[in-house]
């Protein structure tokens, strides 16, 4: 084996930024539609759990039992989509007329992250990341005057989540998938469904709508995680 060396051109890697999110609100267990997430500025990423508990036996440590690992985030944005309304506790009792404190309608999340090197810079790549089975805390608002240094009001979501059934797998709430591992025609594939496309030239074509595919069907088209 060759000797390790350190900071080899070309793998001086770097993650940064966050964009294109789509919001996925949930539907009978679904999430059959996809509405792109504007002014969205941060998703903070926060797992909690897997907390050892050491057991003694015989005056020594016999073994650590680990706590199960959750996710969780912080989405913080200056505007967000209609249709994150009834995640948001709000519905519609009159046309244009919102009621808040109502029942939360979970969600699924996408964003992409840049992955960047000392070559390629932004170009090198990028992370896609899946959220599945989230659900948005109350948060709260600032309003303030405006005044001679305006600033835009911003929005900010503390996010929980219900792992689900990945086969061969422990069951989880994201999904991270790295452009630079994975076949770039399957990464096409997966992100027409995420995105959804336009209709083809054929007149009896049609548009593909933006869904969150569920893991057993990301397998399928990726091949493998």
């Amino acid at each position: 084996m060759s000797k390790i060396l350190w900071d080899k051109t070309g793998e001086r890697l770097y993650e940064t930024g966050v964009q294109q999110g789509v919001l996925y609100p949930q539907t009978g267990g679904l999430y059959p539609l996809g509405v792109a997430w504007n002014g969205l500025i941060s998703v903070t990423e926060s797992p909690s759990g897997a907390e050892p508990t050491p057991l003694y036996a015989n005056n020594t440590k016999y073994l650590n039992l680990v706590s199960a690992e959750e996710f969780g985030a912080t989405v913080e944005a200056y505007t967000y989509p209609e249709e994150f309304e009834v995640c948001d506790g709000s519905a519609e009792i009159a046309p244009g007329v919102k009621a808040g404190q109502q029942k939360r309608v979970p969600f699924g999340l996408s964003y992409k992250t840049a992955l960047g090197n000392d070559t390629e810079g932004l170009e090198h790549g990028y992370k896609l990341h899946l959220v599945y089975g989230a659900t948005a805390a109350p948060s709260e608002k600032g309003y303030v005057s405006i005044n001679d240094s305006p600033e835009a009001i911003t929005f900010s979501w503390e996010l929980t989540t219900t792992p689900i059934t990945i086969p061969g797998f422990k069951p989880s709430a994201s999904i991270t998938i790295d452009s630079t591992k994975v076949d770039a025609v399957k990464l096409a594939t997966l992100e027409g469904i995420l995105y959804g496309a336009d209709a083809t030239t054929d007149p009896v074509a049609e548009a593909i709508v933006a869904r969150l595919p569920f893991p057993e069907e990301l397998i399928e088209i990726m091949g493998t995680i």
